[in-house]
Parts: structure tokens; sequence; C-alpha cells
């Protein structure tokens, strides 16, 4: 707009603008009118100073303020129009309303406006999001120089408007003592002023308050036309809607935008501004256009352009729904044209060599979300999770072609490694289903919601169900673990019933940008199914690599130990490989002991691997098909075979864990077991899992397994100290002869507690510490720090607690078994004896305190009451002085034993 071209508008020529006869409130229209250009002429000069506090924000100054006056004009078109003070009052507010966008509008600093407290937040927030820690306490009042202008800008949008309202009172002095106003004319000031301040600060507040805040008409200032009353909630709704429809050109000059150069996020605002032209009405629509073509590199600012007109649309109509709910004459801009489709859109802001599709990462289910993710984040830091998220992908794309397509029995998927100038890309494809546009964007780009359970793709896939296809990963969640290995992912996709002409290519640049969807040329031939590439951030070789967990840095170590099981051949390149390992189909739930050993524990295929090792790996297999036993199923099928207990540990310098496995891949491992247990996952991330049998049907495996073990003769002492508080969790009592504690006279046995315990007047529960500990291969107590043997005084018990680890504490957990008679004492705010007796009722401690209560008829509190009157700071002593004191408890048989 030219210089003072708002001068020209209608909403100016109609209200404040000298009439050239005929006027009979020449004076009065004139008083408004100077008053508005002294407000304007001082006014500029501290818009001007905007640009130094914020100098990547598109314009602000004066120009701004004058467009305000031109698509005021738009918005109101001729459905409503204006009165001189209403006009006047307008203006004002418009000239304020981001006149506090720079410090030069603070008189104090703008940390002192905002308050210390708000301050310290904004830095904590800010640094946090910078350095990925939260800042020391000095740091909060000093921060570095880019966090303190990180947060100075933040504090401006968050005050601006707010400040804008004490503009209209602020003085500034002179140089000759003088206090100099915005708002020259004293008299307009005191009378419009504060109206004018609410005016300007409601351009941010939310759209209802509007009414709440400018019910009612005032009248005129004295001296005034009687008709020349101010409807506010007509004044709030245009300068709302003015501001927010003034983006074109104007506000990101080329030359200005040159000079700046702004960074990130404002740089696309800069861009898209600067090629719009100046908003035209269209109806009742606010049509907007671009004047030149937006190329790929530049699809951020078009996408960027498309949400800041969809956000002015939303305004747009919630200001004309106010308007009409209270029944005010509605203003003549009600929506933008061509925002609600980006196909539409692009007819206003044109493309060329892309397609714009709303191909945007969603959250279409958040509640789904949630749940999925159980407060979680969605993956941890092992990249090798990807891995197994896009085999498990491709096998669910592979299986369902299956089930549409019978005769289809050539299903594979390849998983290699590529490298070219020093980059390393992981790529996994199948020749599976295969995507079309609809199934990329409605399912897997619909994140949180399962594609495979999504109408739009069930549709589109007619008789998934019919051919038994039962999807087995998160389609469209596990997808997004590919960036844990890297940003830079591309997708390349044909529907296995499609033509090459209907093959995409999807873009990735991370996962917080919208990715680009391409038609690929027909020049080459583009397989059935899909190929995941992504550029590894990251060497595979390096600590914390896609390799790291492999022994000898080889992909197919990798996918050996993450696939457990595959209803799909897997074809494994090496980088500069000439031919593939095959991983073959294989079901956990079928196969021998023998076959399922060797699949959890497969030989290393390594040339330092000896014969030895192997012949000593055949010998743990062996071993192991003779002790484990199944877990099934209500319908009987296995979902586990182990064996419990991991002594198998000890047979070789090989580990052989427990796998917990999630559709037969790799989610947790435990040192409970050997073999496997089917698991259930308890985050999104699968990398922990819960077993899938519940409760009596790993109770029935632990039976059958103690069983075993005493049949097989190896259920012997040192097994026994090491499964008994495993026995005792899943049975809550201990089978008589074994052994759980160790006394003076060695091993002490469940059926023997009461009575070693009737023969004492004094029983001291000794705790495991630097002083004493046990082991138990063989059973004995010696010294921690020196390893030297430890004989315990008559009257001394240690408890051997060695409780089940993961998956199995979460089958049988400790809080359930409590006793509940104390559940309130869980309270409790410092350690009493109920407390204690609340937390040790379920464990080998606790059977051990019964056991004293019935050996000396006496209570638990008579117990335990006298330990607490004490501050539980029992300690004791062993023969060897040079041992330092031993903690516990010190039990003494009540004087009068007797059950309550």
């Amino acid at each position: 707009m030219p210089e003072h071209g708002y001068q020209s508008t209608f909403l100016w020529r109609s209200t404040l603008a000298a009439r050239t006869k005929g006027d009979a409130h020449t004076e009065q229209r004139e008083q408004l009118r100077t008053s508005y250009l002294d407000l304007r002429r001082n006014a500029t000069v501290l818009l001007g100073e905007n640009a130094r506090s914020m100098p990547d924000f598109t314009v602000h100054d004066i120009s701004h303020v004058d467009a305000l006056w031109e698509t005021a004009d738009l918005v109101c078109g001729h459905e409503v129009t204006l009165n001189p003070a209403e006009a006047y009052v307008l203006g004002c507010a418009f000239v304020l309303h981001d006149a506090a966008m720079g410090e030069a509008a603070y008189q104090t600093s703008v940390r002192d406006t905002l308050g210390e407290a708000r301050w310290h937040d904004l830095v904590s927030m800010a640094y946090y999001r910078r350095k990925g820690c939260w800042p020391e306490p000095h740091e909060l009042d000093d921060p570095p120089a880019e966090i303190a202008t990180e947060c100075r800008a933040t504090a401006i949008r968050e005050t601006h408007a707010e400040q804008a309202r004490r503009l209209v009172d602020q003085a500034w002095r002179s140089s000759t003592g003088h206090d100099i106003h915005l708002i020259e004319d004293g008299r307009l000031r005191e009378f419009y002023g504060p109206l004018v301040g609410d005016l300007a600060a409601s351009h941010w507040w939310p759209v209802d308050r509007l009414a709440e805040e400018f019910r009612h008409e005032s009248g005129p200032l004295p001296g005034l036309p009687g008709e020349w009353t101010i409807e506010k909630l007509k004044l709030a709704c245009i300068l709302r809607l003015a501001d927010a429809t003034q983006v074109d050109n104007r506000r990101a000059p080329a030359f200005l935008f040159s000079l700046r150069d702004p960074q990130g996020f404002s740089r696309k605002h800069w861009r898209f501004q600067l090629h719009i032209s100046r908003p035209v009405l269209d109806g009742d629509r606010i049509k907007y256009d671009s004047m030149r073509r937006f190329p790929p590199e530049e699809a951020g600012s078009w996408w960027l352009a498309l949400d800041y007109l969809r956000a002015i649309d939303r305004e747009l109509k919630a200001v004309d729904a106010l308007l009409h709910d209270h029944r005010e004459k509605r203003l003549a801009a009600r929506a933008v044209a061509g925002v609600d489709a980006p196909e539409r859109f692009a007819q206003h802001f044109r493309v060329e060599g892309w397609r714009p599709i709303d191909a945007t990462i969603k959250v279409s289910d958040v509640p789904a979300l949630v749940k999925n993710l159980g407060g979680e984040q969605l993956y941890g830091d092992q990249p090798e999770v990807a891995v197994r998220e896009l085999i498990q992908n491709a096998q669910d794309a592979v299986l369902a072609r299956q089930a549409l397509q019978p005769g289809f029995t050539d299903g594979r998927i390849e998983v290699r490694l590529t490298g070219t100038d020093g980059s390393r890309c992981l790529e996994v494809r199948d020749n599976g289903l295969g995507m079309d546009e609809e199934t990329l964007i409605h399912g897997l780009l619909d994140f949180g919601n399962s594609g495979w359970s999504s109408t739009t793709v069930r549709n589109r896939l007619p008789g998934l169900a019919d051919g038994g296809f039962t999807p087995k990963g998160r389609f469209g969640i596990g997808f997004f673990s590919v960036f844990l290995l890297g940003d830079q992912v591309e997708l390349i996709t044909r529907r296995y019933d499609a033509s090459l002409q209907d093959a995409r290519r999807l873009a990735f640049d991370g996962p917080s940008h919208r990715p680009l969807l391409t038609p690929l040329s027909t020049q080459g031939w583009v397989p059935e199914g899909t190929t995941v590439r992504v550029t590894l951030k990251k060497s595979p070789n390096d600590v914390r690599g896609l390799l790291y967990y492999t022994e000898d840095d080889l992909l197919d170590q990798l996918v050996r130990r993450l696939v457990l099981e595959n209803a799909v051949p897997i074809h494994v390149w090496e980088l500069d490989a000439t031919q593939p390992a095959v991983l073959p189909c294989f079901s956990l739930a079928s196969g021998t002991p023998d076959e399922v050993f060797d699949r959890l524990y497969p030989p290393a295929a390594t040339d330092y691997w000896s014969a030895g090792d192997e012949k000593q790996r055949l010998q743990t297999r062996e071993a192991f098909a003779g002790r484990a036993t199944e877990l099934l199923d209500e319908q009987g099928r296995r979902i586990g075979l182990a064996s419990l207990w991991n002594d198998l540990h000890y047979q070789g310098p090989r580990f052989y864990a427990g796998i917990v496995t999630v559709n037969g891949f790799l989610a947790d491992q435990s040192q409970a077991f050997a073999g496997y247990l089917a698991g259930v996952p308890n985050r999104a991330s699968r990398d922990k899992a819960d077993p899938a049998a519940d409760q009596e049907q790993v109770r029935q495996w632990l039976r059958g397994q103690e069983q075993h073990l005493r049949d097989a003769g190896l259920l012997d002492d040192s097994l026994q100290l090491e499964l008994a508080g495993t026995l005792y969790g899943a049975y809550q009592d201990l089978p008589g002869d074994v052994a759980f504690a160790l006394t003076a006279d060695g091993l002490l046995r469940a059926s023997d507690a009461v009575g070693w315990a009737e023969q004492r007047e004094e029983v001291f529960v000794a705790f495991t510490g630097p002083s004493l500990a046990w082991g138990s291969r063989p059973p004995e107590l010696f010294q921690y720090t020196s390893g030297d043997s430890v004989q315990l005084p008559d009257n001394w018990v240690l408890v051997c607690s060695r409780y089940p680890s993961a998956p199995l504490d979460q089958v049988f957990p400790d809080v359930e078994n409590r006793d509940r008679a104390y559940e309130s004492a869980r309270h409790h705010t410092k350690l009493t004896w109920q407390k204690l007796w609340w937390r040790q009722s379920s464990n080998l401690q606790g059977f051990l305190l019964r056991a004293v209560c019935r050996a000396w008829s006496c209570t638990m509190e008579s117990l335990l009451a006298p330990v607490e009157a004490r501050k539980w700071s029992d300690t004791g002593r062993l023969g060897d002085e040079s041992i330092g004191p031993v903690p516990g408890y010190l039990l003494r048989r009540p004087p009068e034993s007797v059950f309550p």
C-alpha cells in the first residue's frame, strides 16, 4: 500500500476524511482525525523499534497498521458501517495492538514485566530444549545469551497484548522534561483510552471472551453527536479479523527478507508471505493467491501457508458464529476460499514438481495413543528396535497378500545393508501386499490408529479376514521406529495388483516434517510390495549402533537374535555380499525342544567358534531338552517351552538367557529361566512384556518343573536356595524339604524352621551386606569384601532371599500376597512394625517370621514392636573382630507367649 494509502479506503473516507461540503460535524471530525494522525506519527517511531527485538518476525511496523484499514474494508464489505467515533477508536486500536512487539514499549525490561517466576519457567524450558537437561539454579538468573534471546522473544509474544493496553496511559519523558503520550489529546485519551487499550489487547484473547468484555454499547464523548455511539463488540471483531487476514507480501518484502535472512520456522513464514498477493472478497469468502509456484524445496512453506490460512478460516468462522449467536450484524467475510483440501488450495497456491496431499503424520485417536504408549516414550534408544518393527510390518504385508492371493507362495523379506560415499543404509523389502495412496495416507501415516483396523484400508482390501489374516505388527505405529535409525527415510511401494503407474514414493526428512509423496517414473521396474530405506545416522559398527549387540558385527546375527520365529523366509544381505543368508520359516509352538534351542541359541558362525564350544552348546541343548516343559494356554497350545531357573548358565561360557517373545520377536530377556515364554507387550515399544500365560498356567508349569527336577535328582541344595523365593512367591508356601536359609548348623529347611526357633530364646535375623554374604554353589557364608568363610553364631539365621526376576515377578507380584489385614500401614510415614510386616509378609523373611511366631506362640506385634522401639538399629557381631557389625533384627521370646 502506498504511503498514507489507508486514506483511500472506504472506511477512512466515510468516517474521518475531511468533507468538501455539507458536513455538519466538521469540527468534531477534525478533532478525531487530528488526534489519530498524531498518534500514528508518534507510534511510527515505536513500531519501527519492533524489528530490533524480533528481527525474524515478519513486518510489524506502521505499514502493517495502515494495511489494517484495507483489510477492515475487506472484512466489513458493505454489510457493516462505522461512525467517525467508532473509526477513531478502531484506528487507535490498530496502531497499538502490536506496538508492544518490541522492548522499546516496556518502561522496565521485558523480564520485569513478565515477572521473575514466569521468566524462570521460560529459561528452564528453553534450556531443556536446547541442552537436553534442566539448568542449575544460578543458570536461571544468568542463562546463556542464545537462551535469553529465545526467552525474550517468547516473553514479548506472551505479554505484548496486555502491554498494548498499558501504552494508552504510558508516558515517555522528553529531553525537556515533558511527558509524551502516544495519544496527545488528553480529553480523548481519558475518555476513549481504556476502550482503545482493551480493544488492542483483545486480538490475543479467545473469541468467546469478546462477548463477555464488549457486551454493551458506549455513549459518545460529550460534545460529539449523539448518534456517534460505540458498538464495542463490532469493533473487537473487526480488529481481530483485519489483523488476522492481513497476510500478503507487504508483511515480508523481498529485500527485507534478504537483509534479515530469517532462519528456522520464521524463514518459512517469510517465504510463503513473500509470494502472497493482496486478498480479495469473493462472495463471503476471502481469497488469497500466490504469485509464483512452490517447488519441492519450498513444500514446507506451502504447507505452512495452508495451515496459516486454515487458522484464519477458523477465526472468520468463529467470529461469524459469535455475531450470529448474539444477534449482531454479521460481517461480510466469513471464511477463506480453498482451504478445505490441499488439492483445492493448490489451485490458489500452485506447486511445481510435487503433488500436495494431506500426508501429515496424524494422531486421529488420542485415547488409543495414550493407551498404546502407557505414559512412556514410544521406543527406547536401541536402534535394533526399528529392524524388528520393519520386519514385522513386512511379514504382515506378505501374509496379507497370501490371504488375498492363495496361490501366492513365493513370499519373502529381504534385509540388507548398503553403502555409498561413506554412508550406510538399511533396507527392508517385501513382496507382499504393497500400498496405494489411500492406504499410505489413512493407514501408515495415521499415527496411533492401526491401519489394519482402519475402515478405509479394510474396504480397499476385502477378504483379509476370510483368508485367515491376523496382523501381528502395529501397522502405522511400528513404522515410525525407523526414525531411531535416521531422519532420511524413503518408502517405495506398489500394490500387488496395481500397475507401474500406481507406484508411489514417500520421502521423509524426520518424523516432525510432512513427507513428500510423489509418483515414480515408469522408466524403471518397481516390484510389487514395499521397500523401506533409511540412511543411518550412525555407523552400524559404532557404540550403540545397529549391530552393537551382535558378536561379529553381522546383520544376519542381529536378525537371528530378533526374529525367533517367522512365517515368511528372510533373506539377509551383508554389506557387499554376493549371496544372502536365509532364515527359514519356523514356529516355536511346534518345534521340538532341540529345534527350539537351536533357534534361540544358534551356533556362532565365526572362525573362533571352536569344536569344543559347539560340543558344550550341544551338551547344554541336551540338558535343556531333558528338563524343559511346556506352558499351555486354555486351548492347549504351547505358549512357552522353558526350564525353571537358569543353572544352565553354569554349564559353559555362553549366556543362555531366557527369552520373552512378542509375536515371535525378541521382547525381553531373563535369568529366571532358560528357553522361551510367549509374551504380550506392556508398552508400545515392546521391549518389555508380560508372559501371555496367566498365574495358574505358570503355577502349573512351576509344579511340573519342580517335580521334574526331583525325579531327575537335580533339585539339590544349591538349586533349592536359588529357587526358594520363586516357589514361595508362586505357592505362598514352601515344600517342607526345600532349604531357604543358612544357620550355624548349615541349611535350614522349611519343615525345620519352627523346631529350630523353639529351641532358642533369641533369634538374630541377619542381613547381607559388606560384612556378610552368601553363595549357593556351594551353599556358604562369607565376608563380602575378603571372601573369607564365616561361621554364624548358634542363634543366627540368614534368609537366602533370591527372588524371581522378570517376567516371573510380574506374574506373581510381591504386593498381591501381602497380609491384607495390615494394608493400611502402607500409608504410614515412618517405618512402623506394621508397615515392615506388611512389606515382608509375602516373602521368605515373612515365612521365617511366621515360623518364629508359631514356635513361640506369640503375635507379630510382640515380635516386631520391640525392634521398632529400638529404631531398627539392631546389629550383631561375629567371632572375628575384623568383621564389622552385621545389621539385622534381634527377636526375643516374649515372657508370656500366647496367640491373640
